[in-house]
């Protein structure tokens, strides 16, 4: 496995080209640190496109549903996938309007969708989707029942071709508006989290977990 991503027609970023990057370390840490991705599909020769969460295990993407659920269903008849996912950095703020853009990391990628029917995948892909949502947590839960996991459907997306698209370094201006004495920066943007709210019907004796509180710290910080 190469460190970059081979440039084709479907991957290469063609507007501005210069964000363009193929580091694969690039697109899997925009990839794991994403909570949201959003995934094509057509369905009737209709095209949609549907947020999701997604888990990432080596070269492959993995997304769970309810077995009625119709992307799910149509990503699982197999077939090409397109995902996407966006972190935004800030907000910038130029002298004119035409300038006005944000800092942002994004990837899209393309692979080919199956459904996972073996256990152990499956159960494994539902533990990744668990831990990416909490670190530690897969081990602080009941797992799946037969039921649960019956009705529960877990498509794998392999990663075959991929690229980033970055945007920083401030503000962009035309040469002539640099003068004008409108303010303009970056207003950065990050997703904190806030401290855990318990649900209303846990036991007044059971505390927040220690890994959810070292890990709300650790993204406070």
């Amino acid at each position: 496995m190469t460190n970059s991503f081979p440039i084709t027609d479907r991957n290469r970023v063609r507007r501005r080209s210069q964000r363009g990057d193929y580091d694969r370390e690039t697109v899997e840490a925009i990839l794991d640190k994403a909570r949201v991705c959003h995934v094509g599909f057509s369905v009737d020769e209709r095209p949609y496109v549907i947020p999701t969460i997604h888990a990432r295990v080596e070269d492959t993407l993995y997304l769970h549903g309810s077995t009625a659920n119709r992307m799910m269903n149509t990503l699982a008849a197999g077939g090409p996938a397109c995902v996407t996912a966006t972190l935004i950095d800030g907000l910038v703020l130029a002298r004119s309007a035409f300038h006005h853009s944000m800092e942002y990391r994004s990837v899209v990628v393309f692979g080919t969708a199956r459904a996972v029917t073996e256990h152990d995948e499956k159960l494994e892909a539902l533990k990744q989707v668990v831990e990416k949502i909490m670190p530690g947590r897969w081990e602080d839960t009941r797992r799946p029942n037969d039921a649960e996991m019956k009705s529960t459907l877990v498509i794998a997306i392999s990663i075959e071709e991929a690229s980033a698209k970055i945007r920083k370094g401030g503000v962009t201006d035309e040469e002539e508006d640099y003068a004008l004495q409108h303010w303009a920066g970056v207003v950065p943007l990050s997703l904190q989290p806030q401290e855990a709210v318990p649900d209303s019907q846990l036991a007044a004796d059971v505390e927040v977990p220690t890994y959810v509180q070292e890990w709300i710290r650790s993204q406070q910080a």
